[in-house]
Order: structure tokens, then C-alpha cells, then sequence
């Protein structure tokens, strides 16, 4: 079992990042599932628009894009990559920290994992819910208070 963070064109590094992969297993394992390896990279707006154009046939920018290489019954093989720029937009648009911004966007990209789907309003709510639950472990309670000083201030 494994997480593993990267950056690509971007300059930003997780911190604490044990702790977010406590979290992250701890939502997986809340699942009645396991990760085989999960790796999330940290990009740029016009790298993760590429990737949406070229796999995904969309012109748009867009927080985050999962690809789940595994099976509905198999432990978790994923790539989770995660604009950093749109967390930054994002934040302060719903009102949020970045910390907490990112931390949905991440447990987002997990629950896509998972099998959650996003895309009627019934779907969006379980979701949602599933996100404010992951959002309440005492794991990220720290995390997401990190303070705004602390913030990427590149990306």
C-alpha cells in the first residue's frame, strides 16, 4: 500500500504529508477497501488542461482529473492530479482555506477512485456528504487549519 505526492510544473510541495496519507487510508479503509498505490501530482492550470483535452476530449481547466486503473473489487490503483492553481481560485471563492480546499479536491479524487460519481444532483449530494465526512476525521482537523500564511504563495 502506497500514496505518493509529485509536482509537475508547478512549485509546490505537500506538507505533513504522512498525515495526509493516514488520512486518505483511513477514508479508503472506511470504504471496506485498499489501496495497492495512489499517486497524486500537483500541476499547473495548463498541464492539467492538456490532459483534459487529450483523454478527456474537454477545453476546459478543471480542479482535479482521476484515473482509476483498477477494478471495482481490487485494491486501488490510481494517478489523482490536482490543479494547484484552481485550489488557490477555488478557496477563495467558496470561502475556504487552501488546506481545506485541497483536502476535499483530494478526498474528491479518492471517492472517483471508489466508485462515487459526481454528475446528476443526487450523485453530487452523496458525494458532498462523503467529502464533509472525510473532511471531519481528526486526521485533516489539523491539517485543514494550517494557517493562510502558510499557503503556496507560487504555482
Amino acid at each position: 500500500m502506497s500514496i505518493h505526492f509529485f509536482q509537475e510544473r508547478v512549485s509546490f510541495t505537500l506538507p505533513c504529508h504522512e498525515l495526509f496519507s493516514r488520512w486518505l487510508t483511513r477514508v479508503v479503509k472506511g470504504e471496506n477497501r485498499t489501496i495497492d498505490h495512489i499517486n497524486y501530482i500537483f500541476c499547473s492550470d495548463n498541464y492539467l488542461l492538456k490532459i483534459n483535452q487529450t483523454h478527456l476530449q474537454h477545453d476546459t481547466f478543471t480542479d482535479v482529473i482521476t484515473f482509476n486503473y483498477g477494478t471495482a473489487e481490487a485494491p486501488l490503483l490510481a494517478d489523482i492530479y490536482i490543479s494547484i492553481r484552481r485550489i488557490r481560485e477555488n478557496s477563495t471563492k467558496f470561502k475556504a482555506t487552501f488546506w481545506k480546499e485541497l483536502a476535499r479536491v483530494m478526498v474528491h479524487g479518492i471517492l472517483h477512485v471508489l466508485g462515487y460519481k459526481d454528475r446528476i444532483a443526487a450523485d453530487k449530494t452523496k458525494m458532498r456528504a462523503k467529502e464533509d465526512y472525510a473532511l471531519s476525521l481528526p486526521e485533516i482537523k489539523f491539517l485543514t487549519s494550517l494557517s493562510p500564511i502558510s499557503q503556496p504563495q507560487n504555482f
